[in-house]
């Protein structure tokens, strides 16, 4: 990075103060918001304030948490603000933690605060969007200057839509083409900061523990390994780039989603979600290796590669309207997925009776992350390829204990991997069963998230069900009564599924992608009684195995 510049201004007067409001981007390293609230300004006001629309308990949800959010990522953001907290310090500042609805807050603070200019990182989630333009107008309105970069990306996705004459681009190809090479110099390097102002009668609080926010923490004999804030992250990156030989032959379809000793990938995911590390800086950082190797992978696969996905995947979200749903969303595909609330519980509670699958679940449940190939088995699974339940609650369950959820990238990777948009061959089905063998034929895995299986031999680890009785017994584990038997049969079901896709794309192709609501009920209905025309028994088998 650069060396630190100097910070005062001496056309700024005296007296005058910034608010430096902190959302995402939390990390003192290159951070353009937190180094024009420090430039020439004589007192700084790092915020941040607790939104009980994120962060208030919910004492009816399924998993400990708030509605929007379990305990795991609630847990990784208060380890990130006590890390920031902390690195503020060291610049002679410190973070300061109020409570509220955030507008409200913000406004209020710049009411009783002496504060001239107004800086936060911008954001393109459609909840913040709205947030902001209130908190804008306020200050606008009352002649506080408002400085909003673009940091939490590499690309600014206004910059890619406007490019392609106000459309987003629908590929990735497409985006590498409009995005060309990133043109970004690193915020400065903070060596200090002005101090924080007088706060008057506002009550700041510390950065709260899980209990002070109401939580009680499980008795779970396993919690997420990854630590949050910005020092674990730059520790996590310095480590990732010192094998410069894995960073420059990094392919993402060859990793193995079954490793969880040590991940088959870098766990930057949440780092990048809470801004706790700059992508912009993580760029750099890998284009400085590439220059330093004889060859290496590139783009789709690579690791830059990655980062350009979460490019594109925030570009098309920010320019697709209701880009969260199906039925107003113009690039989604309209398919009558079913409603059963029974399978959906038996895959969120890892009960499907496929172990590959609900040892993901598990892991999810647990640690709030499991690799993205995982990610794909379970996502398909749900959909497309065996349950066909609707992936928008799929997507609710992922963005809740997910301690990586990103709304863009969470949203494109449901109507990605449920073929709703942006991939369509929806005859490539992942099996529940052979693609987890592939990897780990021994099912150590499964063996570790669901130990109930932990002596069933590796013949039956991944089809318990097939194991005869004797087998089952001296394993322990007798399916159907302590390990459920399979929700559906995966190769009947996942058939079903392909003609049922098949028939939902022909209507959307017919219909030019104009589907009412009375044409999706139409061929709800048809569905259904194709169902009642095959053989009664698996539908019965389904409802008594769930129970």
């Amino acid at each position: 990075m650069k060396p630190p510049l100097s910070l005062r201004n001496p056309n700024m007067p005296s007296g005058s103060g910034s608010l430096m409001w902190f959302r995402k981007g939390l990390r003192v390293h290159d951070n353009p918001a937190l180094e024009y609230a420090s430039r020439g300004s004589a007192r700084v006001y790092p915020l941040f304030v607790i939104d009980p629309h994120y962060m208030e308990l919910d004492p009816n949800a399924y998993s400990p948490g708030s509605t929007r959010a379990g305990i795991n990522r609630i847990r990784f953001l208060l380890e990130s603000l006590a890390d920031l907290d902390s690195s503020l310090k060291k610049l002679g500042s410190r973070l300061l933690v109020l409570k509220g609805e955030p507008s409200e807050v913000l406004i209020r603070c710049l009411n009783k605060w002496d504060v001239r200019k107004l800086c936060f990182e911008y954001d393109t989630d459609p909840y913040y969007q709205a947030l902001d333009d209130k908190v804008k107008n306020y200050a606008s309105a009352a002649g506080i200057e408002v400085f909003s970069p673009v940091s939490h990306t590499i690309f600014d996705p206004a910059d890619i839509i406007e490019k392609n004459g106000g459309r987003p681009p629908l590929s990735y190809q497409s985006f590498l083409k409009l995005a060309g090479e990133p043109s970004f110099s690193l915020s400065v390097e903070l060596s200090w900061m002005p101090p924080v102002g007088d706060v008057g009668r506002c009550e700041i609080l510390q950065v709260p523990t899980l209990k002070e926010l109401g939580y009680v923490e499980n008795h779970q004999d396993e919690f997420t390994p990854f630590r949050g804030g910005e020092s674990e992250a730059l520790r996590r990156l310095r480590e990732s780039l010192s094998d410069k030989e894995w960073v420059a032959n990094f392919e993402k379809p060859k990793g193995d989603p079954s490793a969880y000793i040590k991940p088959a990938t870098t766990i930057l995911s949440p780092y990048l979600k809470f801004g706790c590390l700059s992508s912009r800086y993580f760029y750099q950082c890998l284009k400085d290796v590439y220059k330093n190797v004889k060859r290496h992978t590139s783009p789709p696969v690579s690791l830059v590669g990655q980062l350009l996905w979460r490019e594109f995947f925030y570009t098309v979200a920010f320019g697709t309207p209701n880009f969260d749903e199906m039925k107003r969303n113009k690039i989604c595909k309209q398919i009558p997925w079913n409603d059963d609330d029974k399978l959906l519980v038996a895959w969120r509670e890892a009960r499907t009776g496929y172990p590959w699958i609900d040892a993901i679940m598990v892991q999810l449940r647990k640690w709030g992350w499991m690799h993205h190939l995982a990610r794909h088995s379970v996502a398909c699974f749900l959909t497309r390829g065996d349950l066909f339940v609707h992936w928008e609650k799929g997507r609710d369950i992922f963005e809740r204990l997910l301690i990586d959820s990103d709304w863009a990238i969470n949203n494109g990777n449901w109507l990605w991997l449920s073929c709703s948009s942006f991939f369509y061959q929806y005859n490539r089905i992942y099996s529940p069963i052979s693609f987890g063998r592939k990897y780990d034929p021994n099912g150590n895995y499964i063996r570790h998230f669901l130990p109930i299986l932990k002596d069933m031999p590796k013949e039956y680890i991944y089809e318990p069900w097939t194991a005869p009785l004797s087998v089952q017994t001296k394993a322990k584990c007798i399916i159907g009564r302590d390990y459920p038997k399979p929700v559906v049969s995966h190769d009947t079901a996942s058939n079903e599924c392909r003609k049922k896709m098949g028939e939902a794309y022909a209507l959307n192709h017919r219909l030019n992608g104009l589907v009412s609501e009375e044409d999706l009920r139409k061929l709800r209905r048809k569905f259904d009684e194709d169902e009642d025309k095959q053989e009664p028994k698996p539908r019965r088998q389904r409802q008594k195995l769930i129970k």
